[in-house]
């Protein structure tokens, strides 16, 4: 590629928040070069486990002793990577990095990048969240309210395909919801247990998610969801989002996207005479050669904690500790979500009772704690939601069983007892000291160095968590559910894979990183908006939020862009 050639706008990452960016910023006319560190992965064409059966592979999914051993990290989520998708995560030995404190750092480094492997949960945030930072005087103040978002959500969940069920909840606002997936027998139960006994607000309801339901409804070429439930090895109806199935072929067909793989950003160039950036440094990852490429604006979209890597490796004379970095916050406020805490239990009854399909999406419990005076808990702040489901066991209950012959032949052909588990999602507070930096001694293998993660639950987290599992387990035991087993796994901040903050959005310089736009404030051709720029995490799934405040970036960096603020 021509590295004289200055493009209008750059593109890093190509993820959730950098397929957005590319789409809104292409068909705005600016012509765009994006950029991706790990290999091209071509929608349909690539996904080449999408059609595998469990009995297509030797250790039936497990990963073998060799994977586990280069997917070390990667493997600390439980559920993934598994044979199926391993090619979808990244190989821990070649992306090494330190752990002051424990951090689970879960990556997926290919075009698409977690949006092909995501949860597709799809939640807004309200004002109950934008305010709470100034409420209860913890990090900074958001400088925006759900008013200046609720246009850029109603333009993300119409055009990725949000299915959804609206409640009237003023801390979980409605959305422009394709129909809902349906619940099955015994959450229908949990939903009306709840509603009978608890009056704190609590209820249930279908999970929020990204794919598609409205058979009508036209999403170029993307089609239904199949309710295969195989959505992490790439879907080829594009049931539900990713950025390959989606935005990339969107900026793609306007003619104004280059998309260059193999391409590890590692510095934005900053001109201390114009005090703009002029473009990015790059290293490509399979010639090691080094690479610069211009243009008027850059998108940070690596992913957060990558996106603060990149700036603080943008040293100048006028920013000797990172791009931006006049405050200190940058690498600072890291957060996360609770997750590998909750409950599971045995429910007697609807045993003439299954379901269609294999739904891939669950019920959702919203926050019902901390939003008034009667739900007000005294030893910790901010709140939780669940996410969870309900199913029946299959033949494997069987091997215990002291049966054999013709009872055990019966017995295997019929679907088990009913089972159901919930998993709790917590907020996480953004403290200053938990925070990122670059490794001192530590580099990868094209030389460059390794953040290092010193981040930690605290006093408010650990109470929280305690009310996790009380809650429940109480809200299993009234629905009359058997056998309740609570479970808190050990882990560390990460494993929720809602990784954010770092550059962090505020009022000024002297606080954050970056103003209400997502400009960086000192450096204002530069856009933070991956979940680099998040300064509080709320309790549910932040991807929309990021996608939203992308959209909306993207149209004001074009706005600024055609009026020559950029020139």
């Amino acid at each position: 590629m021509n590295q004289e050639v200055e493009y209008d706008a750059i593109v890093v990452g190509t993820g959730i928040s950098g397929g957005w960016a590319a789409k809104e910023l292409c068909e705005q006319g600016l012509k765009t070069l994006v950029l991706e560190r790990g290999p091209m992965v071509e929608h349909i064409k690539d996904y080449k486990t999408m059609n595998d059966d469990p009995w297509d592979y030797e250790l039936k999914g497990e990963l073998s002793k060799e994977d586990k051993r280069k997917q070390h990290v990667q493997a600390r989520i439980g559920w993934a990577p598994k044979e199926d998708n391993k090619h979808f995560f990244v190989n821990d030995l070649d992306h090494p990095y330190v752990e002051t404190k424990r951090f689970d750092w879960i990556r997926g480094y290919h075009v698409g990048g977690r949006s092909l492997t995501w949860g597709k949960q799809s939640y807004r945030w309200s004002d109950i969240d934008f305010e709470a930072n100034k409420k209860d005087k913890i990090g900074v103040d958001w400088p925006v309210r759900y008013n200046d978002i609720a246009p850029w959500y109603d333009k993300v969940e119409v055009y990725i395909g949000v299915s959804g069920q609206n409640l009237g909840l003023k801390h979980l606002p409605d959305g422009k919801f394709q129909p809902p997936m349906e619940l099955n027998c015994v959450e229908k139960d949990l939903q009306s247990s709840m509603e009978k006994e608890f009056d704190d607000g609590r209820l249930l309801t279908i999970g929020r998610v990204a794919h598609i339901t409205d058979k009508k409804a036209d999403f170029e070429g993307r089609q239904p969801c199949q309710y295969r439930n195989r959505c992490s090895r790439g879907c080829p109806f594009g049931g539900y989002f990713s950025s390959n199935s989606s935005t990339l072929p969107a900026a793609e067909r306007t003619g104004n996207m280059t998309l260059r793989p193999n391409s590890i950003v590692h510095e934005v160039i900053y001109d201390d005479t114009t005090k703009k950036a002029t473009g990015v440094r790059v290293v490509d990852t399979e010639t090691h050669e080094k690479l610069e490429f211009k243009a008027k604006v850059i998108f940070l979209c690596a992913s957060s904690m990558a996106s603060v890597g990149i700036l603080l490796q943008s040293k100048s004379e006028r920013f000797p500790n990172g791009l931006g970095n006049d405050s200190d916050a940058l690498g600072r406020g890291i957060m996360d979500h609770h997750y590998q805490l909750g409950a599971s239990a045995k429910v007697d009854g609807y045993l003439d009772k299954y379901y269609k399909g294999r739904r891939p999406n669950g019920f959702y419990i919203p926050r019902f704690v901390n939003l008034d005076e009667k739900t007000k808990r005294k030893d910790y702040i901010r709140g939780f939601g669940y996410q969870g489901g309900a199913s029946r066991g299959d033949w494997s209950e069987s091997v215990a069983e002291m049966s054999y012959g013709a009872d055990l032949k019966e017995a295997i052909l019929k679907p088990g007892q009913w089972n159901i588990g919930a998993t709790g999602f917590g907020e996480f507070l953004p403290y200053d000291d938990n925070r990122v930096t670059l490794s001192a001694t530590e580099k990868d293998k094209w030389g460059l160095p390794q953040l290092d993660f010193d981040v930690e639950f605290k006093e408010n987290e650990y109470k929280m968590r305690e009310d996790i599992k009380k809650e429940i387990a109480a809200t299993f035991k009234a629905a009359g559910f058997k056998d309740i087993e609570v479970y808190d796994n050990a882990t560390g901040p990460g494993l929720g894979i809602h990784e954010m903050g770092g550059a962090r959005m505020g009022h000024n310089a002297k606080t954050s990183i970056v103003n209400k736009h997502n400009q960086i404030h000192t450096v204002p051709n530069v856009y933070v908006t991956d979940g680099a720029f998040m300064s509080s995490s709320n309790c549910v799934n932040p991807s929309l939020t990021y996608m939203a405040f992308t959209a909306r970036a993207a149209s004001h960096a074009a706005k600024q862009f055609k009026a020559g603020k950029f020139s």
